[in-house]
């Protein structure tokens, strides 16, 4: 079985693999050294300092690692063929049994209930699914109606009639906070990054707010989200395990005959992802120090347009997950700040557009000019957004980035069809 399938050419091998790695790996500094100057070059010209404060990052770092771990979720699942809708439930249902966990026994329990809660979900979807061949969309559409039925459900059992804060929609604040950390002397002790950022410098104060931000109070779900990006491309990637997994979601019943139990990786794959999913919805649980209803805000829905963004991958859906999550942090810190992102927006679309046009592709560059011409048009002509706009600003990047990143999507080739073996 492992002679036959290493020569699956969609993992990079041998030397050839390791230049191709590299030449993609300088291609994405590039891009972030440059994205960094654009938005530098929008901070100095809106004046708004909030575009790269360290408190901007530092917000958009913790909302991020959310979204993270709900798109790597959806990349266990999909990798393996099954297409996860039910993202959003799974996570509602962490976010319950961390709330629930969390006030009796303190924040570790509160990850171990999240994950325990979203891996039942993610059960349920394994079973409608690989089992009984139930559509991947409309089980994953049940599960995401069925959580929030059952959360509430379960609140009103064990929260009615308290005196401590607890009712219907929330439940009392957690027994203990987790632990958090920041980067000594960089930016704690002698704080170097925090001076360098107070002197707004062109660059390099944006620079090292950046840096602040993203070595400031970091909590511990954070870090590990961040660690698990690693983890899973080599798991996914560098292993014979998941080898296995990412060829049911190719060519099942090709790995069925060289061996491969394509139920149980999908069960196994599925269940994962509904765990991530509640680790997820640990996250929001510790930012609030207490579960309430509706805390996922549609956060599950914007972690798989990430996995759609990064095609896939563990590398593009982090940098869709930060994407999404420095809109998010940017609206919570300045509602003036969110208009200079118009001017951010109005200069990517023109180098989309020469980029588009190079290619010869007349209408994507003729739509993508257009819209730079109303991103810069609303910015020199809007002071402040309404606050519900500001609110949605993550939901508006979802779909601006979904319809950018549309022409280049490869999903995995069986994911979202339902496999029996001895069919074809």
């Amino acid at each position: 079985m492992s002679t036959t399938m290493s020569t699956d050419t969609s993992a990079p091998s041998g030397v050839g693999g390791r230049l191709r790695g590299l030449a993609g790996a300088r291609r994405v500094w590039l891009g972030v050294a440059v994205l960094l100057v654009l938005i530098s070059v929008v901070r100095v010209v809106s004046g708004e300092d909030a575009l790269t404060s360290s408190s901007t990052f530092s917000a958009a770092l913790l909302l991020t690692a959310p979204i993270l771990l709900v798109a790597l979720g959806g990349l266990y699942a999909e990798r393996a063929g099954v297409v996860n809708i039910g993202l959003e439930g799974m996570m509602i249902l962490g976010t319950w049994g961390a709330g629930y966990a969390g006030y009796q026994w303190g924040w570790q329990a509160a990850i171990v209930g999240g994950l325990l809660f979203g891996a039942l979900g993610g059960l349920l979807h394994a079973v409608a699914t690989v089992t009984f061949g139930v559509d991947h969309v409309i089980s994953g559409v049940a599960i995401n109606i069925l959580a929030a039925g059952v959360v509430r459900f379960l609140s009103e059992s064990v929260y009615t009639g308290r005196d401590d804060g607890a009712g219907i929609t929330q439940s009392p604040g957690m027994a203990s906070r987790p632990p958090s950390f920041s980067v000594p002397v960089l930016s704690s002790g002698p704080d170097l990054l925090g001076e360098l950022e107070e002197l707004h410098w062109f660059l390099i104060s944006d620079l090292a707010g950046v840096l602040r931000g993203f070595t400031t109070g970091v909590g511990v779900l954070t870090l590990i989200a961040v660690l698990l990006v690693p983890a899973t491309y080599l798991l996914l990637w560098r292993t014979a395990f998941g080898l296995r997994l990412r060829s049911c979601g190719e060519n099942p019943a090709a790995a069925d005959s060289l061996g491969v139990a394509v139920y149980r990786i999908k069960y196994i794959a599925v269940i994962i992802s509904g765990a991530l999913a509640g680790l997820g919805g640990v996250v929001l649980v510790f930012i609030a120090n207490i579960y309430r209803e509706g805390q996922t805000n549609g956060r599950g829905f914007i972690g798989l347009a990430a996995l759609i963004f990064g095609n896939w991958r563990p590398g593009g859906l982090t940098g869709g997950a930060l994407l999404f999550g420095f809109a998010d942090g940017l609206q919570l810190r300045s509602r003036s700040a969110v208009v200079a992102l118009l001017l951010l927006v109005a200069v990517l679309l023109v180098a989309i557009c020469i980029w588009q046009l190079a290619r010869r592709r007349v209408v994507q560059g003729v739509l993508a000019l257009v819209f730079a011409a109303a991103a810069l048009v609303g910015y020199l002509t809007i002071e402040e957004l309404p606050t519900g706009i500001v609110s949605f600003t993550p939901h508006l990047v979802t779909l601006l980035v979904l319809s950018l990143a549309s022409q280049r999507l490869r999903m995995p080739k069986a994911d979202g069809l339902v496999y029996r073996r001895g069919e074809h």
